[in-house]
């Protein structure tokens, strides 16, 4: 048994030196540091969308001590994610890996530089599912979660399993009771559209609303049993130049039925910005269809 132990310490021992170079320090907040990723040798860096509160004062802090200033490139809060462009090349990116064969259960460890020294903790992977939506519209192409756990500062460092493979950067952001993990095919997808537009493009129409069940003598007329009711219209917005009204309940988009806030922001995608859909509405019971231009979120 001691051998045994002892081989597996030794092999947490070795993943974490060998990705070590890969983690480094951002400083860009005012009480804690934040851990980032290498992204690329030419010195992209990846965070976490809440580490940057200073956006003209960012350092990163490297694994060999050296420091140096970087700049943000682009942010994406529905998804936490920020890349920064440090002023270094030759560093060594950490390469995502597919989530093929991950099950509740397996070792993994969370790795961080909120300081001067690379820091690690041990877990298991807690649960593990389908893609999903943030409360901010993201959309996370699988639910990654672990109890491993994340002192300050590591928010943005990277989730590693016993063989040493990056499954993705860690966030504290995304969920109240658990350790959320980003993985690797949205990473790199937010990052791409990052380096292109500075940012994510995601549709909204200047609402707020809530699920709502219709009553059962309104179904048939509806075509659905449910829909969203508006219960603020922003001024000036998408839905208050196409006519709709706090009150009105909102049963399709562009003929998409539309249950829950889920489902409207997984409508409101980067592709629908600025095309015209009908809105079919509810008001007073009647059915009324409205023609709506997809505003873009600023």
């Amino acid at each position: 048994m001691s051998v045994d132990l002892n081989a597996l310490s030794q092999s947490l021992a070795s993943i974490i030196e060998r990705i070590a170079p890969s983690i480094v320090r951002v400083e860009a907040r005012r009480r804690h540091g934040a851990t980032g990723l290498v992204w690329s040798a030419e010195g992209h860096i990846l965070t976490t969308h809440h580490a940057i509160e200073h956006e003209g004062s960012i350092t990163v802090g490297l694994a060999d001590g050296r420091t140096a200033s970087a700049e943000l490139v682009g942010r994406d809060p529905s998804t936490d994610l920020a890349l920064l462009k440090a002023d270094v090349s030759g560093l060594t990116p950490l390469a995502p890996t597919s989530l093929e064969g991950v099950k509740v259960g397996h070792l993994v460890l969370a790795v961080g530089r909120p300081g001067r020294t690379t820091r690690a903790t041990l877990g298991i992977v807690s649960a593990f599912g389908e893609g999903w939506r943030t409360y901010a519209g993201g959309r996370i192409d699988r639910y990654l979660e672990t109890d491993a756990d994340l002192p300050p500062g590591f928010s943005g460092g990277a989730l590693v399993d016993a063989q040493g493979r990056f499954l993705g950067l860690l966030t504290a952001a995304l969920s109240r009771t658990a350790a959320v993990v980003i993985p690797g095919e949205t990473l790199q997808r937010v990052t791409q559209a990052l380096q292109q537009h500075g940012g994510i493009r995601r549709g909204y129409l200047g609402v707020g609303a809530q699920p709502v069940r219709l009553p059962k003598g309104l179904w048939e007329r509806a075509g659905t049993e449910g829909g969203l009711m508006f219960l603020t219209i922003e001024p000036d917005g998408p839905a208050d130049k196409a006519g709709l009204m706090i009150g009105d309940v909102l049963v399709s988009l562009g003929g998409q039925p539309l249950h829950s806030i889920e489902e409207l922001l997984g409508y409101l995608g980067d592709e629908k910005v600025g095309t015209q859909v009908q809105a079919r509405v509810l008001r007073a019971g009647e059915v009324r269809e409205l023609p709506i231009t997809i505003g873009r979120r600023s």
